[in-house]
């Protein structure tokens, strides 16, 4: 099954602060397999996109994508 790459870009922004929802918590509210959501933020990773796992806390994010985050904000004020 092919997803519209607008619902699959809402459905990552899902995974994305300020929401931070889990994998099983959106495959449960879409009716997408968890399969596919790992594959989706998979290649939005490899893409160079932020995406942090479902936790709040720092261990939600892998090292690369900290430093990412550091690279990323480096260059804003305040």
């Amino acid at each position: 099954m092919s997803y519209p790459r607008e619902r699959k870009e809402a459905v990552l922004k899902k995974m994305l602060p300020p929401n931070n929802k889990t994998i099983p918590e959106i495959s449960k509210e879409e009716g997408i397999s968890e399969g596919t959501l790992y594959n989706w933020r998979k290649a939005a990773r490899a893409e160079g996109r932020l995406m942090p796992d479902g936790d709040t806390t720092p261990k939600g994010w892998c090292a690369a994508d900290k430093f990412a985050a550091v690279v990323e904000t480096a260059s804003m004020n305040e």
